[in-house]
């Protein structure tokens, strides 16, 4: 396997120079010493070609010493941009629009913005593309107030790329580590991208999550739909549901699904994918997952089957201690965090379920990270708390 000339600086990929069979028994044997105590973890599921996979694309901008427009990430641990031309795991298409928005910034005289004095226009640029569909959306950022010769620019863009569908203008001008600012503005087209999954269409805005690599997703939900193992008549909670991924596909094998979502964008989308799709039989709220989650336990609520898809970070310990209320027969965990589900695991296994199984999947090639589905069921003949929630969770 070829080896990136920026590994190791960039600190974006960690297994660099690594063969992809390597790196595979690597992820395997790190489950296996977390999770086997749950649950034997069954062999990791790879990509037949781990390469150019990442459908989002993110470049930060800036000048060299000569002067030269750069894009790229933040070097490791600092705020140095490396500038790079050709990243092994990110979309090519996507990475073609940036080398074009290098030159047009050039030709247009617009000016990077340099996060130290606050002068400058262009910081940021998140490229999305649909990998079903082709279609494109490019999301500048920017540090001032508007991008000078804003309609010119977005022509030359897009008749060099017409696969770009929307463009959008996002403003960020605060000495922050987030990419996006609050305020946006629609420059091209709609101000969403389309992309199909498992069957079904999805609305994809510049806040809302979605998965960057779709044919690993594509695997990763039928198996948690498997997991399932819905009959048509289960109520079906999807949290931390995002724009309704899972739960739109389980929709056709369940009674009644119910998603809920911190994020107002997400949900928006959720409820136009849902439309769309033509699917009836899902609502969707806005609202933290724990604290919605809570409130169905105490109203005793009758939830058959959870799906769950939280942070890195994992879940809380309002949300597992209100899933333990509820007492759903089966738990779906979905997790890209191997160590917040091993600890989320243990609390969910002392306090009446039982693990039956765990599948690895390798979404994100020459990382470390791994994604995970763990089926759990509940231990009618125990359901008692053996741990604390604050013990087990904190």
């Amino acid at each position: 396997m070829r080896k990136c000339r920026h590994a190791f600086q960039c600190g974006g990929c960690s297994y660099q120079g690594m063969s992809y069979s390597d790196q595979l028994k690597i992820k395997q044997k790190k489950m296996a010493r977390l999770l086997d105590r749950f649950r034997p973890v069954q062999s990791i599921i790879g990509m037949e070609d781990p390469l150019y996979y990442r459908n989002k694309v993110h470049h930060a901008f800036t000048k060299d010493r000569s002067g030269n427009i750069i894009s790229g990430p933040y070097e490791a641990k600092s705020h140095w941009i490396i500038h790079v031309d050709d990243c092994m795991i990110e979309d090519k298409i996507s990475q073609e629009i940036i080398h074009t928005i290098r030159k047009l910034l050039k030709s247009f005289r617009i000016k990077t913005y340099d996060e130290d004095t606050g002068y400058g226009v262009l910081r940021h640029v998140l490229i999305r593309r649909g990998f079903s569909t082709g279609e494109v959306m490019a999301v500048l950022v920017i540090g001032s107030r508007e991008l000078p010769s804003g309609k010119a620019f977005v022509k030359a863009l897009v008749e060099a790329h017409p696969e770009i569908k929307t463009v959008v203008l996002n403003y960020n001008d605060k000495k922050t580590s987030m990419i996006l600012g609050e305020r946006e503005k629609v420059l091209y087209g709609s101000g969403y991208i389309y992309d199909m999954l498992c069957g079904f269409k999805f609305r994809i805005s510049s806040k809302s999550f979605y998965q960057v690599n779709p044919s690993q997703t594509e695997k990763l939900y039928d198996t948690a739909i498997r997991y399932a193992a819905l009959k048509g008549n289960e109520t079906v909670i999807d949290a931390y549901c995002g724009i309704g991924t899972i739960g739109i596909a389980a929709s056709k094998y369940a009674g009644k699904v119910i998603g809920v979502e911190l994020n107002p964008d997400a949900v928006k989308d959720a409820k136009i994918n849902a439309k769309e799709n033509n699917i009836e039989n899902i609502e969707f709220y806005n609202e933290d997952a724990g604290v919605f989650m809570t409130k169905l336990a105490a109203k005793k609520e009758k939830i058959d089957v959870v799906f769950m898809d939280p942070t890195r970070s994992g879940s809380t310990v309002k949300f597992l201690s209100s899933l333990c209320r509820l007492k759903p027969e089966k738990i779906v965990y979905i997790s890209c965090g191997p160590e917040s589900l091993a600890r989320d695991l243990k609390f969910l296994t002392g306090n009446g379920y039982i693990c039956k199984k765990i599948q690895p999947f390798d979404m994100f090639p020459f990382t470390e990270h791994i994604e995970n589905v763990a089926l759990l069921s509940r231990n009618k003949e125990n359901s008692g708390n053996k741990y604390s929630a604050e013990a087990v969770v904190n």
